[in-house]
């Protein structure tokens, strides 16, 4: 994934304390990245990740952490970019992946017509942009692309749920990114 974006990497661990799992998680992914030369590798603990994603988000493009740390970063990277609602977020495995929202299912707001469904959205971009990458298909990365070109022409013309500043609800705003999508 970090190819087909700014060829930018980052590792996020706890190894300092974490010793054997986290050790090991960094160790493993320090392997992989050396068959990458490509690809501009940097790591850090995740406490120190955290000033410096609020300090200097486009710092970074590609993170690979474990679950929890994960799921605190894309907490906090989604609402630094606007809101929960834009997080996408992908689980990648050795044979597979799974895309879901960053905010999880926020029951509290189900039903209601007021969620934003653009994380989801999101994360299946991402999904099929890795789909793209095992497979070797580029028409998958290029729907991935056209997905996320309508997020970004939907969020501009505010075509959005209100948490975004748009006016639309999640059935509404999902239509008008369909209409994108397939114009």
């Amino acid at each position: 994934m970090a190819r087909q974006r700014r060829q930018r990497l980052t590792l996020v661990h706890k190894a300092n304390v974490l010793k054997i799992t986290d050790g090991m998680f960094l160790e493993e992914c320090r392997k992989v990245a050396a068959e990458f030369a490509d690809v501009t590798v940097d790591d850090f603990i995740v406490d120190a990740m955290m000033a410096h994603v609020v300090r200097n988000p486009e710092r970074f493009d590609v993170i690979v952490t474990t679950n929890m740390f994960g799921d605190i970063l894309s907490d906090l990277t989604a609402e630094l970019s606007g809101s929960l609602g834009l997080g996408g977020s992908l689980n990648v495995g050795a044979q597979h992946a799974m895309g879901q929202a960053a905010h999880g299912s926020a029951p509290d707001i189900a039903g209601r017509n007021i969620a934003n469904p653009l994380s989801q959205v999101l994360s299946a971009a991402m999904l099929l942009a890795w789909f793209a990458q095992r497979s070797g298909n580029s028409a998958y990365l290029q729907a991935a692309q056209a997905i996320e070109a309508a997020v970004e022409q939907s969020l501009a013309a505010q075509e959005s749920t209100r948490d975004v500043g748009g006016q639309l609800g999640t059935r509404e705003a999902g239509q008008a990114l369909i209409r994108r999508i397939l114009a």
